[in-house]
């Protein structure tokens, strides 16, 4: 293939640059096409007054000059046109031909191109005007005059029509871009919405799994520190307690780290083990880890468990872990939880009630409860928290269902 026609495919490159590189300076500074368009057409229009022998100084000048007003046909499409028009009108008084005269046509196609359409259209129908004129003007008794303003009208309408479409044309493109570039500029604001609703998700998943965790480490050294001042043996197990808790803590935080790499480096290859999400099954394990620093954590189960979502299962383990990490951080004089799961027809009713002492379980402002809301907002349910009757602190989640038990 390289020796194809003795080229070389080195020279072919060079040569596409070197194209591509004409291009470039061609769009960077059209004035350069203007130019050179204009001295080719000064050169042809010559041509009839060459073979005509003309001599007359005024002719040629007249020639020239309807010709080099177009070096500024695009950015002054309009007063270009009515130079040379008035150029050509003074050529009437001549009574002679010149080559010049195709300049007009030129001048219309760049009105039609740069003008609205109707600026186009009445410059047109001038030069049509002039098109009548100048074939009674021009055209001996027995040339045909009919057949000149036909043909000559012609090309009027042929440039004006082929300036109109480039018009379209370049609006049209213009358009298409101006589409496209608003559809990135919308995608690129739907990934910033995803990334700011991931890192929503992820920091909620941080509290809810942190704040836990280190609430039942705070509990249970503080047990072992009092069990130690005694001399009772349950500071070990204790503390061996809050070991444990730790490298959970540090076992999930490793896995919400690895969701986080995952989601940033898509092109990665390998893949992420990580455990499944908490659901209903986890909860049991969860009182359990609860029941470790002394506190008495009961469940109960009203009606007939139904199918629950995987996203449901998470929720309602959530808010039962966030409503347990209250407890241990802010309630007084407290002995004993109660959480109960009642699902009814319409959906899943969760309490969660302990009973110290008036108010002391209320969370301080912060992520607490309103993730818990927003958990639950997202499949349609409602959150409410504040002191129960009598004594202790009561979290209600309600969590809605479809008949097939899925979340509404």
């Amino acid at each position: 293939m390289a020796g194809v026609a003795g080229v070389h495919p080195d020279r072919v490159d060079d040569g596409l640059t070197v194209t591509r590189a004409g291009r470039r300076v061609l769009d960077a500074h059209p004035w350069v096409t203007d130019v050179a368009l204009t001295l080719l057409l000064a050169a042809l229009s010559t041509v009839p007054l060459l073979r005509a022998g003309t001599t007359s100084p005024g002719l040629w000048v007249l020639d020239q000059a309807l010709v080099w007003p177009l070096v500024l046909r695009r950015s002054r499409p309009l007063a270009t046109f009515c130079v040379i028009a008035t150029i050509a009108l003074a050529q009437l008084l001549t009574a002679e031909r010149l080559g010049g005269d195709a300049a007009l046509l030129l001048a219309l196609y760049t009105v039609a191109t740069r003008e609205s359409r109707q600026r186009a259209a009445a410059v047109a129908g001038a030069l049509e005007l002039g098109v009548v004129l100048a074939s009674f003007r021009f055209a001996p008794v027995e040339d045909d005059v009919l057949g000149s303003v036909v043909f000559l009208s012609g090309l009027v309408a042929a440039a004006f029509f082929l300036g109109t479409s480039v018009r379209a044309r370049r609006e049209h493109l213009a358009s298409v871009e101006d589409r496209a570039v608003r559809l990135e500029r919308e995608r690129e604001q739907q990934n910033r919405l995803v990334a700011t609703a991931e890192r929503a998700r992820i920091a909620r998943e941080m509290h809810d799994i942190v704040a836990h965790s280190l609430s039942i480490m705070i509990t249970l050294a503080d047990g072992a520190a009092l069990a130690n001042r005694t001399g009772q043996p349950a500071a070990t197990d204790a503390m061996n307690q809050v070991s444990s808790t730790g490298r959970q803590a540090l076992a999930q935080m490793r896995g919400l780290l690895g969701v986080l790499r995952e989601a940033i480096d898509t092109e990665a290859d390998e893949e992420v083990d990580l455990a499944p999400q908490p659901g209903l099954a986890q909860i049991e394990p969860l009182l359990a880890q609860v029941r470790s620093t002394g506190l008495a954590v009961r469940m109960s189960v009203h009606g007939l468990p139904r199918d629950l979502p995987l996203t449901g299962q998470l929720t309602v383990y959530r808010v039962i872990q966030e409503a347990m990490t209250n407890i241990l951080k802010h309630a007084r004089e407290v002995t004993k939880v109660h959480v109960a799961l009642d699902w009814a027809a319409d959906g899943l009713d969760l309490d969660v009630r302990d009973d110290g002492a008036p108010g002391s379980a209320a969370p301080s402002p912060g992520m607490g409860l309103s993730g818990m809301r927003e958990r639950l907002a997202v499949h349609g349910g409602v959150l409410s928290a504040g002191p129960a009757t009598g004594r202790g602190w009561l979290v209600h989640a309600h969590l809605p269902l479809d008949e097939r038990g899925d979340d509404a």
